[in-house]
């Protein structure tokens, strides 16, 4: 078994020692912040609440009892049914598969697309990255909402339109961020010697380049995510995420509107979820800042 003593080593005695205390200090410093901490078991609470929903659910989320439609919270409905008499808590669960879905979905898309467009540019410079930061800013020079909302019309209305809408919108800011980060390294001492030994251009941007700029994007991944979750919430209330009768919380909330003054939880509970995931993932990311971000130390 791994001891504290052992990560903590001031003289570590290979490079695995090294790396695994420079994850544990890492640790014992995000560790620190409880708000951050809190952060991340809201965080991870949803996402295994998503894996694990059939076993959670207590009712189909697609059955339909009209008869028991509007029901308020109880302990046969913990969170009440809804117009169609569907069970609320369990489409909480299935819903928390998709909006969840579609945010890992976008940052698995635009992340590597952001890294790799941001350092080819911070590395080449010159009329390569006039180019690649020209189309950038008119990306950035859109509200992504807006800038969605005009992709999602072009195509048909569902999930995997709005996973492609919003990950056309999300890149850029990360293609900025990584483009610094390689300007602040490339004329860097070790660069230098990797280009000296003959390693190629791409060697040195995929090798040695964006694993610098690696920590700094996971950061701004992460504060990222409660914009990608409002923005999928919003497509799924304007009618343009995904569909009725999938069980995703913007659309969720858009069918249950009229209901807000009787019925109140029926349109609430979703909201209440679509906040606890934005503020978990942005109290995740304020902690991860003060950790990852060398600025911040």
């Amino acid at each position: 078994m791994i001891s504290s003593d052992w990560l903590l080593s001031s003289e570590p005695a290979s490079r695995r020692q090294a790396a695994w205390g420079r994850r544990y200090q890492a640790w014992l410093a995000f560790r620190r912040n409880p708000l951050a901490v809190a952060g991340l078991a809201v965080a991870l609470a949803m996402l295994l609440m998503a894996v694990f929903a059939p076993l959670l659910a207590t009712h189909d989320p697609g059955a339909q009892n009209l008869a028991n439609r509007l029901q308020p919270p109880s302990a046969a409905h913990w969170f009440g049914t809804d117009e169609l008499g569907r069970d609320v808590w369990t489409r909480i669960l299935y819903g928390a598969r998709i909006t969840l879905g579609m945010v890992v979905a976008v940052v698995l898309l635009v992340a590597p697309v952001g890294l790799l467009v941001g350092c080819a540019a911070g590395y080449a410079g010159g009329w390569l990255d006039r180019i690649l930061m020209r189309v950038t800013d008119v990306f950035l020079a859109f509200p992504r909402l807006i800038l969605a909302l005009a992709f999602v019309a072009a195509m048909k209305p569902g999930v995997e339109s709005a996973v492609a809408a919003i990950a056309l919108t999300a890149w850029p800011p990360y293609a900025r961020l990584a483009r610094a980060e390689t300007l602040r390294i490339r004329d860097a001492d070790f660069i230098a010697a990797v280009r000296m030994a003959g390693a190629s251009p791409w060697r040195i941007v995929l090798r040695h380049v964006a694993p610098v700029c690696i920590p700094s994007l996971i950061v701004r991944v992460t504060l990222d995510m409660s914009s990608i979750i409002l923005t999928a919430a919003g497509l799924g209330f304007l009618g343009l995420g995904a569909q009725p009768p999938l069980p995703e919380w913007g659309t969720m909330i858009a069918t249950a509107r009229r209901f807000i003054l009787d019925q109140w939880w029926v349109p609430v509970i979703p909201g209440i979820a679509i906040f606890l995931a934005s503020l978990s993932f942005n109290l995740l990311g304020d902690g991860l800042r003060d950790v990852l971000d060398p600025k911040q130390r």
